[in-house]
């Protein structure tokens, strides 16, 4: 479930970052190695910016446990450190992760670069914050991250322009080929899943997400979803309204599981995906498309097509 930050950790986080910024010198834009210093909140955004800067840029990420949920965790003093340091900080904002904020505004950085997803594509507080399973907002942090990069170390303006395009072309052709599959054979087959994190995915598939809003935001929220969004949920499973189930196997409340099995009892394939990257090390790329490999194989199996 979900929960508020602790203050504690809170408090000990920002005041290292505030012994930190009234040290004698102030962080560079590149460490001794020459690369821009980066860090991310999240692996996922972490993963992007870590193969757009190549050797020009040492890109540490603070999440990286897939078993951590970014919306309650517990910032540390070394994260306080690690953000202090940075030249470049990404972070998602709407609500996601206020804890790396707060980090921010605690020691701000002459000359730092500060990339809020969020505010890049136009999601305001309240807003669904899980902009990194929308593909149209994730091509638009990647040409951030370029235009920030460039902005941060333009005697390497033309290196950078040279990884974005085969990044955009090559290493991502899996991911979009299956985005535009899935869009092609299955637009319009109604879905059920366990919480918002995978509506701006559902939209771009253009698949029907049958299961109500206020669902989906009460799991993701970490709030006891109604009475009767619980009965609908479990009518759509029972009548097979929906073809597939998705599941955020990172946060499976009971109310969760019991939809699972229920769906699983009812014949309907039922497929998972993560709110950070699983495994830990996998890239961004082949994290998103083994899931939608897993999910267009289960709108396969339901439909015949």
């Amino acid at each position: 479930m979900r929960r508020t930050v602790v203050a504690a950790a809170v408090t000990t986080a920002v005041a290292a970052t505030f012994l930190v910024g009234c040290g004698k010198s102030s962080p560079s834009a590149s460490g001794s190695s020459g690369r821009i210093k980066v860090v991310a909140a999240e692996n996922f955004w972490g993963s992007i910016a870590k193969q757009l800067g190549g050797d020009r840029a040492d890109v540490t990420s603070i999440i990286t446990n897939p078993d951590t949920d970014p919306h309650d965790y517990d910032a540390s003093a070394g994260d306080a450190r690690t953000v202090a340091s940075a030249k470049y900080v990404i972070v998602n904002g709407i609500g996601y992760d206020g804890w790396a904020s707060k980090l921010l505004g605690a020691n701000p950085v002459k000359g730092r670069v500060v990339l809020t997803v969020g505010d890049l594509v136009g999601v305001k507080a309240g807003g669904n914050p899980h902009r990194w399973y929308s593909p149209s907002d994730v091509h638009q942090v990647i040409e951030q991250i370029v235009t920030d990069y460039k902005r941060l170390d333009p005697a390497d303006a033309t290196y950078f322009d040279a990884r974005q395009s085969p990044f955009e072309t090559a290493t991502l052709a899996r991911y979009d080929g299956l985005i535009a599959t899935i869009q092609q054979r299955y637009a319009g087959t109604p879905v059920g899943a366990s919480e918002s994190i995978f509506t701006p995915m559902a939209a771009a598939l253009k698949l029907d997400l049958l299961t109500p809003e206020s669902f989906l935001d009460a799991i993701a929220e970490g709030s006891d979803p109604t009475a009767q969004d619980k009965a609908t949920c479990d009518n759509q499973i029972k009548t097979h309204a929906i073809k597939v189930y998705v599941f955020n196997s990172q946060n499976s409340t009971p109310d969760v599981q019991a939809q699972v099995n229920e769906a699983k009892a009812a014949g309907i394939p039922v497929t998972s995906v993560t709110e950070t990257l699983a495994p830990a090390g996998a890239t961004f790329q082949d994290w998103q498309a083994d899931q939608l490999q897993r999910l267009e194989n289960a709108l396969a199996s339901a439909t015949g097509r």
